[in-house]
Order: structure tokens, then C-alpha cells, then sequence
């Protein structure tokens, strides 16, 4: 007489994976959560007592206290710059350009660049700005 052998149970599936990846998505979307370009030097925006929410999208411009560049995060030069925005606006057109300068930057950096980024076709330029707090 053969006796046939209890099939083997299988352990319970453990939650602790699943704990896991939940806490991997946690800190990855905490890390990229800021999906804002932001400058590779320190700008901070000049005060206004106006104003409007920024508008998402688009490309942004960073201009330092002594007249550093930055497009979309990655430091450049302004022929580069003029170049990459160039292409940026021949496939979007309606491309906004969000223009974060240093607030002890020059006018002489930023206003003659706005001028040429005009030049290039675009529409839409838009000077970030901190609200001033009453």
C-alpha cells in the first residue's frame, strides 16, 4: 500500500516587499517632486507687491547676481542659450519663458536678453517674482 505524501504548503506571502517598494516610491517621488527647473547658482527673485500665479511649463531662464545663465537648469552661455531657445521656440511656438533673475542683478543683463528672446519670436515672457508678505 503506497501513501501518497501531503502536498506542501506553501509559506504565506510576507507584506514586508510591498512595504518596501511602497517606501521606495515615497522617497523617489520626494526626490523629484520639484519637477521645476531650477538654477545650478543662487537666485533669489526680486520682491513685488503685484502679480499673478506663475504659469507652469515652458522653459526657464536663471540670471545671478553677476549676470550668470542658466536655461532650464543647465549653466550656458548666452550664444548657447540663444541657440537652444532658438530651437525650443522653432518646435513650440506659444513656448513660455520664464525669466528668474537674481534680484541684485543688473538691469543691463536682463532687460537687453528679454529684448532678443523677443527677437527669437517669443510670445510669452513671464519675470518670476516673490509676493511680498503684508
Amino acid at each position: 500500500m503506497k501513501l501518497a505524501r501531503r502536498p506542501r504548503r506553501l509559506p504565506p506571502e510576507t507584506i514586508i516587499p510591498l512595504i518596501d517598494v511602497v517606501f521606495f516610491l515615497l522617497i523617489f517621488f520626494m526626490l523629484i517632486g520639484r519637477m521645476d527647473a531650477t538654477a545650478p547658482f543662487a537666485v533669489y527673485p526680486a520682491f513685488s507687491t503685484t502679480g499673478t500665479e506663475m504659469p507652469g511649463g515652458g522653459a526657464t531662464l536663471s540670471i545671478g547676481a553677476q549676470g550668470e545663465l542658466a536655461l532650464n537648469g543647465a549653466e550656458a552661455a548666452l550664444d548657447s542659450l540663444l541657440k537652444q531657445l532658438t530651437v525650443s521656440l522653432a518646435d513650440d511656438p506659444n513656448l513660455l519663458v520664464r525669466i528668474n533673475a537674481h534680484q541684485d542683478a543688473d538691469l543691463a543683463h536682463v532687460l537687453p536678453l528679454m529684448a532678443k528672446i523677443e527677437t527669437l519670436g517669443a510670445r510669452d515672457l513671464v519675470l518670476v517674482v516673490t509676493p511680498e508678505i503684508p
